[in-house]
This record gives structure tokens, sequence and C-alpha cells, in this order.
């Protein structure tokens, strides 16, 4: 019987991520990586190396405000100092994804301004250190409408497709696949962070495993964000 399985690896940092951090060099220094190795980073360590952090005074929700409204295309719900919005990339989210957490005193993180260049720009770093075919995965936490808790997503991809198209295939019992599109991205996003501390430095995931028929191109703004034409409730 065959088997199939994913391994997965977090090493924690020492040292502080910091603006012009050369993240390709220290994951490099912690892993060692083969062809087909999927490594998985978090926003927030991109955001920093990127400089993508302002300072905010702390109990001024006008301007954190401010600061939203300057991140998103428009505002779709408000509810006390939570508001639901579309960021300029497409995604609807809390805050226009902007983060106080793990990350110093008075100061917040926006996302990268292009996750998916940024996800190809590491990805270019890691197989000119290591010769290796990899794919890059930047990831977030969102929430999810009607669902309760938050998961990891996809907000950038490079060296993997991010959606696995089923239509056209059969299923177990030879059933036709009218309508199967599988987010590849969001669930390796999802399953890396199950080995990810929240109160840790753990911004580095490998995936070992991931099956090679998902490596190659794409991007989550252009394959996964869903355009108006195709959304029901926007």
């Amino acid at each position: 019987m065959n088997q199939v399985g994913l391994q997965l690896f977090s090493i924690p940092l020492e040292e502080e991520i910091g603006q012009g951090a050369d993240l390709a060099a220290l994951i490099v220094r912690d892993f060692e990586l083969v062809d087909g190795d999927v490594m998985v980073v978090t926003q927030k360590v991109v955001s920093k190396a990127e400089g993508r952090v302002v300072s905010v005074i702390d109990d001024d929700q006008e301007s954190f405000d401010a600061l939203v409204r300057s991140e998103s295309r428009r505002v779709l719900r408000r509810r006390g100092t939570l508001s639901i919005t579309e960021t300029h990339h497409g995604f609807v989210c809390a805050n226009a994804g902007i983060d106080r957490s793990n990350t110093n005193p008075g100061t917040v993180t926006l996302l990268p301004a292009d996750p998916d260049r940024s996800a190809r720009r590491l990805l270019h770093q890691l197989q000119h250190l290591t010769g290796c075919r990899l794919g890059v995965i930047i990831t977030d936490t969102f929430g999810r409408t009607w669902r309760s808790g938050v998961t990891d997503v996809a907000i950038g991809v490079a060296g993997l497709r991010p959606i696995s198209d089923l239509r056209g295939t059969t299923d177990y019992n030879g059933a036709l696949l009218q309508a199967t599109e599988i987010c590849i991205a969001d669930e390796i996003a999802g399953a890396a962070d199950l080995v990810k501390r929240k109160d840790g430095r753990t911004p580095f995931v490998l995936v070992r495993g991931i099956d090679s028929c998902h490596l190659g191109n794409g991007s989550i703004e252009a394959d996964v964000v869903r355009g108006y034409d195709s959304d029901l409730f926007r």
C-alpha cells in the first residue's frame, strides 16, 4: 500500500527581524532544503524586513482608523473599533490586515505591498543559495465568514500553483467533478500553523512531501482572490 504523508518543521529564531533582514540567509542557515520543499513564511517577518512597520499612538483610535482606510479599497462593515475591509490586494479581512501583535510597542505592521512579489523575490534568493526547486508561501491569520476562530491563509505564493483544478476529472466512483477547485496554498498555510507558536519566534515552516504536480507558476492575487463577477456577497 502506497503511503502518503507530509513533514512539517519549525525552528525558533533567536534574533528579532528588522528592516533589511536577509530572510533567505536565515532560512538556509537553519533548514537544509531539498527539491520539492515548500517554505512557509509569516507575513509579519516579511513586512518587518520590507520596512512595512508604522508607529502609532496607543489609544488613538482616530489615527488608527485613518491608517486602516489608507490600506483599504473600501470598508465593508464596521462594529466598534473593528472594521472589515477590502485591502488594495483584494483581501477581505479585519482592519486591512494591520497587526499590533509580535511587534514593538507603539508600532504596527502593514501587509506587504505586493505579497506575490515578495514571495517571488524570496524564492529566487533561496533557489540561488540552494540550487533546489522550491515553493514559497507567505501567510497571514484571517478570520472566516460564518465560522468562529482564525486560521492561516496564503497571501503570497511563488513556485507553487495555489489552486488544484479538478474540474473535468472523476472521483473514486467515476463521477465527473464539475466544481472542485482546491486551494492547495491555503491548506498548506493552515497545516504549517500547527507547528508555529504564537508566543515564540517561529516565522518559518518547512513543509516536505507536497506532490510535485503542485509546483509551478501561480499567484494569490490572480488565481485565488475572487473577482467581483463571481462574488455573491460583495
